[in-house]
């Protein structure tokens, strides 16, 4: 890849992350549409004199320009490029975790087609009034599925389709295999909660009911190491939505 190719003019981008360096500067960790995840230095964003302080926030829609040397970029420019998405309480945590999320499994300068729109629709959706449950799955699954680790839900292990009122015992790792009953133990499921899953729009029945099933699947891509989002949940209780919230463990 040429150091040109890396570079990028007015480009869509969100900040997912921020973190102080030196004296007045920040390390921006930044999804771009473009570009996948980018880590770039503003230079002097943390000083008095600074006009791109309060651009450089989670959840703004941002045009951002950069030169990109080694591991690590250089921002040149940037530029409100909408309205900031705002988000409260439980919302707040779950674009938190969505960032959150976005930083551990995603490796630097690895774009995937339709991330960045994803990533903008669950935005929009905590944003808004739709369902939060829903609009988690919809991007763990979708994630997971970009980064060429996508979960069968609609056969089985010995590529049988999905009976719906058939139970079965899922392996993240290796898909659905028939069991007599949820008794068995393990992550046991119905089929008509694995097809639903692969369906649009994925309902709160559903975001509840899988919630397990996806919280088990990213834990894969995980290493081990908690999210640290997942402390925030404790905070706001889901006074009786128990669909809300996202996969890894929080709530």
């Amino acid at each position: 890849m040429s150091a040109a190719s890396r570079d990028a003019s007015l480009e869509p981008a969100f900040v997912l992350h921020t973190r102080a360096y030196r004296n007045t500067s920040l390390i921006l960790d930044v999804l771009a549409r473009e570009h996948g995840r980018v880590a770039l230095v503003a230079r002097g964003a943390r000083g008095q004199r600074s006009r791109t302080a309060g651009l450089l926030q989670p959840f703004q829609p941002l045009a951002m320009s950069w030169r990109l040397r080694g591991e690590m970029g250089t921002l040149q420019q940037v530029e409100a490029a909408g309205q900031p998405l705002r988000l409260q309480g439980r919302r707040l945590v779950s674009g938190l975790y969505g960032n959150e999320l976005l930083i551990r499994v995603l490796g630097r300068e690895d774009p995937h087609p339709g991330l960045f729109e994803g990533y903008v629709q669950l935005l929009e959706a905590l944003a808004s009034n739709a369902p939060e449950g829903p609009a988690l799955r919809c991007f763990e699954r979708d994630l997971l599925s970009l980064l060429g680790y996508g979960l069968a839900l609609e056969t089985d292990t010995q590529a049988n389709a999905l009976v719906p009122d058939q139970w079965y015992r899922y392996d993240p790792s290796q898909g659905a295999t028939p069991v007599v009953g949820p008794q068995v133990g393990g992550l046991v499921v119905q089929g008509q909660q694995l097809l639903a899953l692969a369906a649009d729009p994925i309902t709160a029945d559903t975001a509840r009911a899988t919630r397990a099933l996806m919280r088990a699947a990213l834990s894969l891509h995980l290493g081990g190491r908690p999210l640290k989002s997942r402390e925030l949940y404790a905070r706001y209780p889901t006074k009786g939505e128990p669909e809300h919230g996202a996969s890894s463990g929080q709530s």
